[in-house]
């Protein structure tokens, strides 16, 4: 199966679009979140499994105990957001994520990157940040989990690791001094990326989780990036046991993936785009709604705006019934 890209499904809208939305999912008087959620993630400012959308010049809080952060400014003693974004909320700091923004990410962040470019001793990884990361030759598993310092030789071989082109998973490390990410791929579960679709939606749309490599039960494997790029392949072992460490660096795709995987890859993707398209945060158990709400329709008619709506409202309506 060939590697497909697709351009983003969240498109630039004025601010009214994004009001409507925010009234749509009944974000116009809601409460900030206080604390930490159940899962163990901070505040996305909101009570729900949805977005808290604003819009320039709107009220996030009449608290004076909350603390402005960026995309927002104080007026008459009220936090008020200077951007469409989303709200954010850690501790008593408030701030608004810009819907469409670049990636701004954070040490432990899992993201799925592009080969720019091949240098030495490094490759450039296109991450959707205000520049490409770098990954080192140091920072990644030398072909059957072998242990030992690179050598030249490896050096020479860097593009039958790594070449232009490809797709790959990695995790934030460190920052160098001009802020670019510094990536590593030393875990088994990163690397390069095979038999699947890379989807693009805004970074402020996926929701940080413990864990951001998923398997459906509807056979297709997610990966979340953080920087918002998304991979949904078929179905690979993720028992390290399993794994043959001699083909991680294999640019062939699965042979045995039959048709119906490849309709299950494209109709998850398909979800992706539809809550993308209607704002709704992105995580495992929203796709997994969103599919079963799919299944009513032809994949050929999902990428119609109304079947879109009807998957996406569905799956939030799922979600919202699952916490009671």
């Amino acid at each position: 199966m060939n590697v497909s890209f697709h351009s983003p499904a969240a498109r630039t809208t004025d601010s009214g679009k994004a009001h409507k939305q925010s009234k749509q999912h009944g974000f116009e008087d809601m409460e900030l979140d206080g604390g930490d959620h159940e899962d163990g993630s901070h505040g996305t400012g909101v009570k729900d499994s949805t977005l808290h959308v604003v819009t320039p010049g709107e009220v996030i809080t009449n608290d004076t105990a909350f603390m402005r952060g960026h995309g927002t400014y104080i007026e008459n003693e009220k936090v008020v957001s200077s951007v469409a974004g989303v709200v954010d909320r850690v501790n008593k700091l408030i701030s608004v994520r810009p819907l469409h923004t670049r990636y701004t990410g954070e040490i432990g962040d899992v993201v799925v990157g592009r080969i720019t470019e091949v240098a030495q001793k490094r490759w450039k990884v296109d991450v959707s940040a205000r520049q490409d990361a770098i990954l080192m030759l140091s920072s990644i598993n030398l072909p059957g989990g072998v242990q030992r310092r690179k050598q030249e030789s490896d050096e020479l071989q860097m593009r039958s690791f790594f070449m232009e082109g490809d797709l790959v998973v990695a995790e934030v490390q460190a920052f160098f001094g001009d802020g670019a990410y510094s990536l590593h791929t030393r875990s088994l579960k990163y690397g390069k990326l095979r038999n699947g679709s890379f989807i693009t939606v805004p970074p402020a749309l996926v929701q940080r989780c413990k864990s951001h490599f998923h398997s459906l039960a509807c056979g297709v494997d997610v990966i979340l990036g953080l920087n918002g790029y998304i991979w949904v392949s078929a179905h690979v072992p993720q028992n390290l046991d399993e794994i043959d460490t001699e083909l991680v660096y294999s640019n062939k795709n699965k042979e045995d993936i039959t048709p119906m995987d490849r309709e299950s890859i494209a109709r998850v993707g398909n979800c992706i785009r539809a809550l993308a398209d209607e704002f709704i945060f992105i995580n495992d158990t929203i796709i997994s709604f969103a599919y079963e709400a799919s299944l009513q329709y032809k994949l050929k008619d999902m990428n119609k705006k109304e079947i879109m709506h009807a998957i996406a409202t569905e799956a939030t309506t799922a979600v919202d019934n699952m916490k009671g």
